[in-house]
């Protein structure tokens, strides 16, 4: 895969002969919008709110950090939120599948597990997001967060936020498999609001609010023990992995933390298996949260996480805040109080 951004990023020549296919997919992208809303496929509408986090790129953007930041701000503003998700990556036997913070990731997929231990909050898989959705308000959450379901659009929404990574931007702008996009630019006229994730290597796109992903703690594997970010528990040069979209912000973000390491680069979503953490000099090997959650079941005493926090600028949560109360308002939210809790069954 990273093979295929580099090149996007750079607009290499060879693309050149994938735009006839990258034509097919953007109208079939833009038939499908139609059918929807047109009324031929069906729009499941909330009773309570919705909103989707996504983004318009292939590959990470820091969209799950954001996920676990508005759940975690939603609580403390005195929503009942739950998070429901595809679960890209997990094989579940049977949907809907809740997350429980040990659950097995071969089942429910990294992101959302990592979701659940990161937040405490009730998550729940289904490729069926709208049948997901009504296990968490039959729950008492009485607003949902929708992870990577911007495209999605089975599933009705109140709130559209589009995470972009500053760096990558939208590559050369052009549709899969000749660039990046999941859809064509003019998406994000429809969109609630842009978020950039780190410093814009070109100008920021209209409406759009900053945000920062923010080293946290470094965690140990093998007892979940936690240690301040200024306070590097172990050692020497180590072996970073990352098995995400664009691992060399986690790589770059290690060097900003003055850890000097040999990058491991993975698939996004890699299978993790013991054999991965088993290097001959018996150095620390660190890697991130989305990781972690599958490495933990045989992780050893060198392994640590690093988890990092987005921290969205103050504008944004003013706006935020803002059309929250307006959508509460609208909807004459009459849900009684309840605890957001899901029985697996």
């Amino acid at each position: 895969m990273s093979r295929w951004v580099d090149a996007w990023h750079r607009d290499a020549g060879w693309l050149q002969a994938l735009r006839p296919l990258a034509w097919l997919y953007r109208r079939g992208v833009e038939a499908r919008q139609r059918a929807y809303a047109a009324g031929r496929y069906t729009v499941w509408r909330s009773p309570v709110p919705v909103v989707v986090v996504g983004n318009l790129t292939l590959g990470g953007t820091g969209k799950s950090p954001l996920v676990a930041w508005l759940a975690r701000w939603l609580g403390e503003q005195g929503w009942r939120p739950g998070i429901v998700s595809r679960g890209y990556g997990g094989q579940a036997p049977r949907y809907p599948l809740y997350v429980n913070t040990d659950s097995d990731p071969a089942f429910s997929g990294d992101e959302p597990l990592m979701l659940a231990q990161q937040t405490g909050r009730p998550v729940v898989v289904d490729p069926d997001r709208p049948r997901g959705a009504r296990k968490l308000i039959a729950a008492g959450c009485d607003i949902i967060i929708a992870d990577d379901g911007l495209q999605h659009l089975a599933l009705g929404r109140d709130l559209e936020l589009v995470v972009v990574d500053g760096t990558l931007g939208f590559g050369n702008g052009r549709c899969l498999p000749a660039g990046p996009l999941r859809e064509p630019l003019s998406r994000l006229a429809s969109v609630d609001a842009v978020i950039v994730n780190g410093a814009p290597s070109a100008e920021r796109p209209a409406a759009g609010y900053a945000m920062r992903l923010e080293p946290a703690r470094w965690r140990h594997l093998t007892d979940d023990a936690c240690y301040p970010i200024d306070r590097v528990p172990f050692s020497g040069r180590v072996h970073a992995m990352a098995g995400i979209g664009h691992p060399a912000r986690f790589f770059a973000t290690l060097s900003s933390l003055g850890v000097a390491h040999d990058a491991h680069p993975l698939a996004d979503h890699h299978r993790y298996s013991a054999e991965d953490l088993r290097f001959a000099d018996n150095r620390p090997v660190v890697m991130t949260a989305k990781d972690a959650v599958k490495c933990r079941r045989f992780a050893n005493e060198r392994c640590w996480a690093l988890d990092v926090e987005a921290v969205p600028d103050p504008a944004f949560v003013d706006w935020l805040g803002e059309r929250l109360t307006t959508l509460a308002a609208e909807r004459h939210d009459t849900l009684q109080p309840a605890t957001c809790e899901v029985n697996d069954g």
